[in-house]
């Protein structure tokens, strides 16, 4: 079974002042999120990664990179990782949209969610889910595989890998420069850590002592 490492971007000043940043661009890392996302590289560089993938939004690319460089590996960009176009709430903050009646519809019944002149959970859910498997088909186990992207795409992502009705997606966690360790094979898959930050420990322990 492949694992993957589904691993959240390090804080900006969007996540930091609760603010969605969706597509925008030029949305960086600030210093605590650069802080993360060296911590990150520092935690995985015995952790034996065969490739890893981002979204093309610089938040994740700049978290990515430094696992990279560990790794002497190159950040691969993967456009279907880039987060869930929330349309015309891009850069609106949580608490204005709290007022909205349709934010509850997509805290609590999300499948039946759409955002203004955005897409669906369902077509998240289904464009992440076909570039992870993209990327799993294109390795062979038991290679280890970073994926560098978003939190609500990562909460889909484990929920279909799970087999979890995508109502219930919004209960899972996924903070700032999180790790959700995640194996998939043929079989099916199962999740040995979730939304977990530095140190790490879900290698088995024969595969640690090399």
């Amino acid at each position: 079974m492949a694992l993957l490492l589904l691993i959240r971007h390090g804080e900006n000043d969007y996540t930091k002042k609760h603010k969605l940043a969706g597509h925008l661009p030029d949305v960086h890392l600030n210093e605590h999120g650069q802080k993360q996302a060296q911590e990150l590289a520092d935690a995985l560089k015995d952790v034996p990664i065969k490739a890893i993938y981002s979204s093309p939004l610089e938040r994740a690319v700049e978290t990515a990179t430094p696992i990279a460089t560990t790794h002497q590996l190159e950040v691969q960009i993967e456009p279907n990782l880039i987060e869930t176009n929330v349309g015309k709430w891009q850069g609106r903050s949580l608490a204005a949209l709290r007022l909205y009646k349709h934010w509850k519809v997509v805290q609590h019944a999300p499948s039946r969610a759409q955002f203004p002149e955005g897409e669906t959970f369902y077509q998240c859910q289904a464009r992440v889910v076909a570039s992870l498997d993209k990327i799993i088909a294109a390795h062979k186990p038991p290679d280890i595989i970073a994926c560098v992207f978003h939190a609500d795409p990562i909460k889909l992502a484990v929920s279909h890998y799970l087999g979890l009705p995508l109502d219930n997606f919004q209960r899972l966690g996924c903070d700032t420069a999180s790790i959700s360790a995640l194996y998939v094979g043929e079989m099916g898959a199962s999740i040995t850590k979730l939304n977990q930050r530095p140190p790490f420990d879900f290698l088995p322990k024969e595969n640690k002592k090399k």
